[in-house]
Parts: structure tokens; C-alpha cells; sequence
């Protein structure tokens, strides 16, 4: 099978290694579909995400989907669950398996991510798909449980303002998550026009640059119930601090390409702010797809730009760049 590893920076090989053979309690998939999250693109620009780095070749990704070949489930879609946590420590036992301290995670230290024709995965970790869904659709599923994850950490409320800082992928179903939980306005800062105009198709209420944030602010007037920071950068998440109203609810899903941040903390203090990380998400599989299935949550415009394996590295550089929403790898293509 062919196999792309990232060795360092900007260094994505192409290969032939020997097909996988599934164990007891895995599934052995063709890859039908790969999309690069943004942490997929620090691990290309940087070589790592904050604090990891590269320290062997690793097959990248964590966003798939693919066809099961051979078992009880041969030749269904499925979505692949990228994490595998133990199900046996304090974290897990206590319903926080994204905190998970010994999870293994595609395209993350030792574990093979999906950027390669055929990957073993346990079969327990794989969603089955209706027939409504295409493989694109099921790698757009993980960003999506993270906007979910984040939307029920920000306990938003029926009839709720809400703001999203940073409309890339994950802000994008945000603004949809936000809607199907009850939020009655939404608001959004990015500075990219071509994604602010991605977020006015998908029903936000408004977006603007982050040089008008002034301007909304104004326009909100006490300030937004909850806020979601989805860019991963000191500007981003002053700005979600600004958006807020006192008391408010501010989720830092962010990404940072370093491994430290800062915020405005005189300005939160005094608004009295709850402030939380996201760490990735939590049993959500089942919520995205009866999501897109009932028609609460549009993928198909986030998917602006497809590669072939062969042509991955270049994929990897078109992402980095942002001049669409998502970049998807189709392997078998």
C-alpha cells in the first residue's frame, strides 16, 4: 500500500510498506478520505504542536473516513474515532476519556495516523455511516464533534448570544452547532474574507474583520452569553475576552503553535469570566451524524479543495496557506 510519513518540516515521503493485518478487535479500512486539521498543519510548518514535536517518522492525520474490508462490516462506510483511550484510569472511569493521560491518537507520537491507503483500527472506534454520508462527509465528522464539545462546554442557553473567534473548519460547524442548540444570535471574527463569507452562507448573523471587533462589541452591547475561541493565538483570544459580557463563558478550542499563551487577565478579572480549555472531544460520533443526517449541520461546503495521495505535500502547503476552508486527501485517488 502506498503511505505518506512525515519525517520533519515540510518533509511528507511517499512509500510502499506491507498492508496492515487487523488483530482481535480490529477492522481492517481503505481510507476513502483525510482531512487536515489545523494542528495537522503545525506538525508541517513547525514540525510539532506546542511542547511535541517530530521524533520518528509518523503517518499524519486524524480526520478519516473509509470502507471496511472483510468481517461483519465489509464494505460499509465508516468514521474513524482517531483516539483510543484506556477506559481504565480516574479520567476515563469518570466520563472524560479526552483526558485520557495515556490516549493514543492518530498522527501523534507513536500511532500511524490515516494518510495511507489501508490502516487496522479497532473496531469498537469505528462509526457506521447512513447512506446519505459520502467518506468526505465522515472525515468532516471529528472537527465537528469538537465544535460539539466546545458548544456543550459553553452551556449555552435557548435564546443566547453567541460569538466565534476564528471561522476556519471547526468555527464554521460552530456557528451551526451554536443555531441547533439554541442560540438566538451569532457572531463571528475572522480575518479572512473568503471564510467570513463561508460563515455569512451557513446563517451567521455577523462577521467582520478582527479590525472592526470595536464595532461588534459596540453592537453587542453588554457583550456575548458565551464565546468560542477557534484560532489559537494571543490576538484571538483578547479579542474573545472583549466579546464577552460579565459572567459570560469563554472556550478556548484554539490550537496554539507555541506552547504558551496570553490574555488580557485585568479585563477577564474584572468581567468575572469562566474560562476553559477544550481538549479535543468526547463520545460525540453519535450526536455529529444524527446532526448531518437530520439536516441541522451542512458539511459539504467546508470541503473547498481535494488532493490525490501522491499529491499530498502539496495539500499539506495549500492548507498552510488558507486560501480555502478545507483540505481533504483522498487516498484512494
Amino acid at each position: 500500500m502506498r503511505v505518506a510519513r512525515l519525517h520533519a518540516a515540510r518533509d511528507l515521503r511517499l512509500s510502499e510498506e506491507p498492508d496492515p493485518v487487523p488483530v482481535d478487535g480490529e477492522s481492517l479500512v481503505r481510507v476513502g478520505a483525510v482531512g487536515l486539521c489545523g494542528s495537522d498543519l503545525h506538525w508541517w510548518t513547525d514540525g510539532g504542536v506546542g511542547e511535541t514535536t517530530v521524533t520518528s517518522p509518523v503517518v499524519p492525520g486524524h480526520e478519516a473516513a473509509g470502507t471496511v474490508v472483510g468481517g461483519p462490516w465489509d464494505g460499509r462506510l465508516v468514521a474513524i474515532d482517531p483516539a483510543i483511550p484506556c477506559g481504565r484510569c480516574a479520567r476515563c472511569l469518570e466520563g472524560d476519556p479526552n483526558l485520557c493521560p495515556t490516549v493514543r491518537f492518530t498522527g501523534h507520537g507513536a500511532t500511524d495516523g490515516p494518510l495511507r491507503e489501508l490502516m487496522t483500527w479497532p473496531t469498537n472506534r469505528l462509526h457506521l455511516l447512513p447512506a446519505s454520508m459520502d467518506a468526505v462527509d465522515g472525515a468532516l465528522l471529528e472537527p465537528l464533534g469538537v465544535a460539539i464539545h466546545a458548544v456543550d462546554l459553553s452551556h449555552v442557553r435557548l435564546g443566547a448570544t453567541a460569538a466565534v473567534v476564528g471561522l476556519g473548519p471547526i468555527g464554521l460547524l460552530a456557528i451551526q452547532v451554536l443555531r441547533a442548540a439554541g442560540a438566538r444570535r451569532v457572531v463571528g471574527v475572522e480575518p479572512l474574507a473568503h471564510r467570513r463569507r463561508a460563515a455569512e452562507d451557513l446563517g451567521i448573523d455577523a462577521a467582520v474583520d478582527p479590525q472592526d471587533t470595536a464595532t461588534l462589541a459596540h453592537d453587542l452591547g453588554d457583550g456575548a452569553d458565551v464565546v468560542l475561541e477557534i484560532a489559537g493565538d494571543d490576538a484571538a483570544i483578547d479579542t474573545a475576552v472583549r466579546l464577552a459580557r460579565p459572567g459570560a463563558r469563554v472556550m478556548l478550542a484554539g490550537i496554539p503553535s507555541t506552547a504558551q499563551s496570553a490574555f488580557p487577565a485585568a479585563v477577564a478579572r474584572r468581567k468575572g469570566l469562566s474560562m476553559l480549555m477544550v481538549r479535543r472531544m468526547k463520545e460525540v460520533y453519535p450526536r455529529a451524524i444524527a446532526l448531518v443526517a437530520g439536516g441541522a449541520v451542512q458539511l459539504a461546503p467546508l470541503a473547498t479543495d481535494r488532493f490525490g495521495l501522491a499529491d499530498a505535500a502539496a495539500a499539506f502547503e495549500h492548507g498552510a496557506a488558507r486560501t480555502g476552508v478545507k483540505t481533504v486527501i483522498l487516498p484512494q485517488s
